[in-house]
C-alpha cells in the first residue's frame, strides 16, 4: 500500500489529499470524486459566485421575502441555528452585511456610526424556516456560511474516501482537516499549528489518529493601525472585532462542529478559554498576550 498526495485549489484555499491506496488509479479516482463533491460545495455556497444557492438567498435576503431551500441548505441552516442558540447569540451567520463597512484590504476602520447603521438588519430571530420555506422578516439581511461550509465540505470528503474503501489517509482543506485513518503502519499524522505572530513558524505539533481538526485566530485577515490589530471576526451584537484571543485550535470527532467550536470561542473573547476549558475537547490557544495554553499545549 502506497500513500499518494493530490494538491488542488478550492474554497479560496490550497487543498490536499493524502491517501493509502493498492494503486494510483484507485487513489486517482477517489481524488478525483472527492474533488468534484468540494468544487460542487464550493459552486453551491460561495458568496463570489452570483449563480450560487448562498447568492440566490442573498438576493431574496436583499429584498425581505421567501424562497424555498433545498435539504442540503436547510441541514446546513438547521446547523447555524444550533451553533446561534449554544453560543447565546453569538455564532450568527445573518451577520455578513457586517462586511457592508468592514473592508479588510482597504486597511480603513469604519465609524462607529457606520457600524450602528448596519447592526438593525443582523440577528438570527429575524428569518424563520418552516419546512423548506426561508423568510425574512425585514429588507437587507445577508447570509453568510463561513465557519461553517468549508467544514462541511471536509466532513464529506473524508466520508467519500471511506465509502470508496480507503481506510487511511487525510483530507485537509486550507487547514480545516479530517482523519480518514492514521498512518498505513498505525502511526498518527502529525499536524503543524501555524503561530499567529510568527509567519512560517509552528506554534505547536500535534499527533492525530481520528477526527478532526479546525482553527480558527485573528491572524487570517487583519487591519493592523498603530500597532493594534484587529480581527476579521467580528462580533455580531457590537458590529467591533473580537479581542482576547489571537488563535483556538480544536479537536472535535466532525470537522463542523471543530469549526464551529473555534469560532465560537474565539467570539467569546476574554471568556473563551473558559468556556472551551469546559466542554472537555482537545484544544490550544494563544491568547492576545502570547501566552499560550489549552488541554494540548503541553
Amino acid at each position: 500500500m502506497s500513500l499518494f498526495r493530490f494538491s488542488f485549489k478550492a474554497l479560496g484555499s490550497i487543498c490536499e489529499l493524502q491517501l493509502y491506496s493498492v494503486n494510483k488509479r484507485h487513489a486517482d479516482k477517489v481524488a478525483q470524486l472527492v474533488k468534484e463533491d468540494v468544487f460542487r460545495i464550493e459552486q453551491r455556497y460561495s458568496r463570489y459566485r452570483e449563480d450560487s444557492i448562498l447568492s440566490i438567498i442573498n438576493q431574496t435576503a436583499h429584498q425581505g421575502g421567501s424562497l424555498t431551500i433545498d435539504d442540503e441548505t436547510l441541514a446546513l441552516l438547521n446547523y447555524a441555528r444550533t451553533c446561534y442558540q449554544q453560543s447565546d447569540g453569538l455564532f450568527d451567520i445573518t451577520s455578513g452585511v457586517l462586511r457592508e463597512v468592514w473592508d479588510f484590504k482597504s486597511q480603513i476602520i469604519p465609524t462607529e456610526q457606520q457600524i450602528k447603521a448596519v447592526l438593525p438588519r443582523i440577528g438570527w430571530e429575524k428569518i424563520s424556516i418552516e419546512n423548506n420555506v426561508l423568510s425574512f422578516t425585514i429588507p437587507g439581511m445577508q447570509l453568510d456560511f463561513g465557519g461553517i461550509g468549508k467544514e462541511y465540505a471536509v466532513d464529506r470528503a473524508a466520508t467519500i474516501c471511506r465509502q470508496q474503501g480507503i481506510e487511511y489517509g487525510l483530507v485537509d482543506l486550507g487547514g480545516d482537516i479530517k482523519i480518514i485513518g492514521p498512518h498505513a503502519n498505525g502511526k498518527p499524522w502529525s499536524v503543524g499549528i501555524r503561530h499567529p505572530g510568527k509567519s512560517g513558524q509552528l506554534m505547536a505539533s500535534i499527533d492525530v489518529s481520528k477526527g478532526a481538526l479546525a482553527s480558527s485566530g485573528d491572524y487570517e485577515r487583519c487591519i493592523i493601525i498603530n500597532g493594534e490589530r484587529y480581527s476579521h471576526i467580528l462580533n455580531p451584537k457590537t458590529g467591533w472585532p473580537v479581542r482576547g484571543l489571537s488563535s483556538i485550535t480544536v479537536i472535535a470527532e466532525q470537522c463542523v462542529i471543530a469549526g464551529s467550536l473555534t469560532t465560537i470561542c474565539m467570539l467569546k473573547q476574554s471568556q473563551g478559554k473558559k468556556w472551551i476549558a469546559e466542554l472537555s475537547v482537545p484544544h490550544i490557544w494563544m491568547d492576545d498576550k502570547n501566552k499560550i495554553g489549552g488541554s494540548l499545549a503541553t
